[in-house]
This record gives C-alpha cells, structure tokens and sequence, in this order.
C-alpha cells in the first residue's frame, strides 16, 4: 500500500498530482461501442439459463429481462449525474470517496481488486473458451483444462493489446461490437420467423411455475443484471472522454435501450425454438438455438458468441485498468499502479496487475456460483455510489451539476438495492457470507497499508525495493513479450 494518505476524510473532485495524464480520445460513438460491447458479452449468451431456473417461468423470465434493463436506465441516469459533477476517472470509487471517505472507498477498491473484476473477466473469459471449445465436442463434456487454458490465453492476449496502444484497444472494441450485435440480430430474425410459422407453444401459458420466493426472485434479477453488468463502465474512463458533460449522458442515453430491447427480443427466440426444459440441460444456450434453426451455418454462432465475449472482455480489460490506476494516484493501492506508459500513454503495471487477478479466478469454472458471488459484492458498493449521490445533494449543495435527476430515481434504486442485498442473504447464505467476509478483510490492510504512516524504516525501504523490482517485472514482461 502507499505508505501515505490524504488526511482528510473528503478529496479534491478534481485534483490529482500526477505530472502525466492519459489522453482524452474516445469520442461519443467509441462510448457507445464501449457500452454496448463490455454489456453485450457472455450475459446474454449464459444467463438466460440462470433467469429461466430462478424464475420459474417463460413469462417471469421475461419480465425479469425488462424490469432488469429498466433498472439499469435508472442507475445509468443517476451515474449520468455522478459522472459529470465528479469527473475523475475512476467511477463507483472517486463517488465513495467523495460521499463516504477514504476508508469505504478503499473497501470498494479492495473487492474489485480480489472479487469483482477479476471475477467478472473470468466468466467472460470462460465462456469465450467453453462456445471456441465446445464444437470439438459435441457429444461429451468440453475438458476443464482446455477451457481454463484458452481463458487464459484470451485474458493475455487482450492484455496485451490495451498496453500497447489505446487505439488499439478501442478499434477491437468497435469491430467486435458490430459482430455480437450481428450475432443477437441473426438470433432475432430467427425466432420471429419461427414465431411466424407458429411456433408459440411455449407463450401459451407463460407465467405457469413462477417462483413466489422473493430469495429466488432476488437471484434470477442477479443472472439478469450480471447480463447488464457493465453500463456504468464508462464512468471508470471519464479522464479520456472528449467533452465529458455531453458525451457521457448521451452514450448511456443511447446504449442502456438498444440493449434492453435486443435482450427482451433475443429471449423470445430462445423461447420460440427450444422449450425451458431443454434451455436448463444446455451449457451454450446459443449454440443449441443454432444447432436448431441454422442447419450447416450453425457453426457460425460458436463463432459470432465467441466473437462477442472477445470485444465485452476488451473492454472490461481496458476499464478496469484505470480503477487500480486511479486509486494508487490516491495512495490507495501501490504506487507503481499509477505509472504510464511514457511511449504508448497506457497504465501498463494497472493492465498486467489486472490481468494476474483474472488468471488466479479461472482456477474456478463455476460460471453461476460466480455470478451470485460478484453480483452481491457489486449491487452493495452500486448502492453505496447511488446513495452517495443523495449525500452530496445534502453536503455539496454547491456543486456543478450538468444533468441533476430527479430525486425519485436515486431513491426508487437505492431500494431495489436494498432488496437485492437483503434477500439473497435465505436463499444463497454462502456466497453472501463469503462476499462480506471479503469486504471485511479490507479493514486491516487499509490499517497497515494507508493509514499507519509512520511505518519503521526497515519496511519503507523494503516496501519501496519491491515496488521498484514489480514494476521493472510488469516492464520487462511486456517488452519481452513484444519482442516475441
């Protein structure tokens, strides 16, 4: 950890010191493209198993998808506000800081370090190899070496694109966005033109078998927004958007519905194909809906799913680098995160720490306690951000504000937060206790590690040699593998 902190318990919204900063160049439509391609990635591909097995039913399941897609707006509309009178990259951590302090803040940044985004980039990653893997073996489990192989092989590679260039990094971003917003189109016209030929047993009672249980209601809107996970991403890369006030705003403005409606319509094909029986025995829910309509093209969908969980974890990789760069500008995280690229303007040790985490989570390859896993740890901290914005209306009275919601939209979401966090806790004690556990382990190292400054000599020099020796590594690693 730095070995020093700011005092006081609030920061500067816009200061930081560093003598170099990375350069604004993502204009609206790389946002938007931003947006759509970390949502659009494995979600839509894995979770529709997961709603359909809390949910119960044809009908709550897609109620599910579109209340879920309209939460999202709301919470998209409250960042929108956050984002633009809090300008620091960074996202859900700069307004924790800013509404809560230094040590919640910090415990958020702690949780994305060990849980959320390495969590949330392995399942991507994941599912990437389980839709390359899966056509080589079609009538027997994929092996979970492979799988866990070419996971890892996705995560480096991608890693290594975002430190070289962020160009780079934005034009993958674009192309691939194109191919899975491809993919769900296919998918679509699919299903309607089955629909069309009367294909609708499966609408004709669809609310028979829904769950009542407000625990597994809880848990179908966590598969549901796992597939949304990803619209308040932009936030973490205000730092480098052109024109900030306006774009940001209108990248959420124009993603969060195009998203929704693709997702909502993407579902009723699945349902026009294949029966919710037959959609819970399948591990690639796509590929089975291709294997259905597509005859010999069906390969194709292995291929455009593939396709979609490459660009989402691009931009994932690319976002969450700038969250551990961010907080060791703060004096949160070692001080080498915060270093730049001098030749390329890329956080380089931020991408290759981030890309280490991601690995150590593939050593699981249970995408759906995951998805329980990190989406408990992440609506909390979401809801502390939106409750943060509440605060700040209250504390910063003053503060400029280019888009100002609606009180009733931070509220009505800090609720659904509530309900989110709380009934999980009946259902799926373990992966709650297990997220908490974890959140509380920040407290002593945020002791040791920010707040104990007058830390013995002997230690400082250590601490100092082994943030010298790490970032000469993460260096070293990266030429070495250019080189190759």
């Amino acid at each position: 950890m730095a070995e020093k902190s700011d005092k006081s318990d609030k920061v500067s919204i816009e200061s930081h010191s560093s003598a170099v900063q990375l350069k604004k160049q993502l204009g609206l439509w790389n946002g938007v493209a931003m947006i759509v391609g970390i949502i659009v990635g494995s979600g839509i591909f894995v979770s529709p198993k997961g709603v359909l097995l809390e949910a119960g039913s044809v009908g709550s399941c897609l109620l599910v998808w579109a209340i879920a897609g309209a939460l999202c707006g709301v919470g998209a509309m409250c960042y929108a506000e956050l984002g633009t009178c809090i300008t620091a990259s960074g996202a859900d951590y700069s307004y924790i800081m800013n509404s809560y302090g230094n040590l919640p803040a910090f415990l958020y940044l702690w949780v994305c370090l060990i849980v959320i985004i390495p969590t949330g980039n392995a399942i991507t990653a994941l599912t990437f190899a389980n839709y390359i893997i899966q056509p080589f073996f079609p009538d027997c489990t994929t092996p979970a070496v492979a799988v866990s192989l070419l996971a890892a092989l996705c995560l480096t590679i991608l890693t290594f694109i975002n430190c070289c260039n962020v160009k780079w990094a934005t034009r993958v971003q674009d192309i691939f966005t194109f191919t899975k917003i491809l993919a769900l189109v296919i998918i679509i016209i699919t299903g309607v033109v089955k629909l069309a030929m009367g294909s609708t047993e499966n609408f004709e009672a669809p609310f028979e078998g829904s769950t009542q249980e407000p625990g597994r209601i809880a848990l179908a809107f966590y598969s549901g927004l796992f597939s949304y996970s990803g619209w308040n991403y932009l936030n973490f890369v205000t730092e480098e958007m052109k024109d900030p006030y306006k774009n940001l705003p209108r990248a959420i403005w124009i993603s969060l519905p195009l998203v929704t409606v693709i997702y909502i319509l993407a579902n009723v094909a699945y349902f026009a194909v294949m029966t919710p029986a037959e959609m819970l025995t399948s591990d690639a829910v796509a590929v089975t809906f291709a294997d259905r309509t597509l005859g010999v093209m069906s390969w194709i969908m292995p291929v455009f799913v593939a396709c979609s969980t490459f660009g989402s974890l691009n931009g994932a990789i690319f976002t969450s680098s700038r969250l551990f760069f961010v907080g060791a500008r703060h004096g949160h995280l070692p001080g080498f995160l915060a270093t730049i690229n001098m030749k390329h303007f890329t956080p380089l040790p931020s991408l290759l720490f981030g890309c280490v985490t991601s690995l150590i989570m593939l050593s699981s390859n249970d995408i759906y306690v995951l998805i329980n896993y990190a989406s408990f740890v992440e609506t909390l901290f979401i809801g502390m951000s939106v409750s943060g914005l509440l605060i700040l209306r209250v504390t910063r009275p003053d503060l400029e504000r280019p888009i100002r919601v609606n009180l009733f939209f931070p509220i009505f979401y800090f609720i659904i937060c509530v309900f989110l966090i709380i009934t999980p806790l009946t259902t799926s004690p373990k992966e709650c206790l297990m997220g908490l556990i974890m959140i509380l382990t920040g407290i002593p190292v945020y002791v040791l590690g920010v707040m104990w400054e007058k830390k013995p000599q002997g230690f400082r020099i250590a601490f100092c040699k082994f943030s010298k020796i790490t970032q000469k590594l993460f260096y070293a690693v990266h030429e070495e593998i250019k080189e190759d």
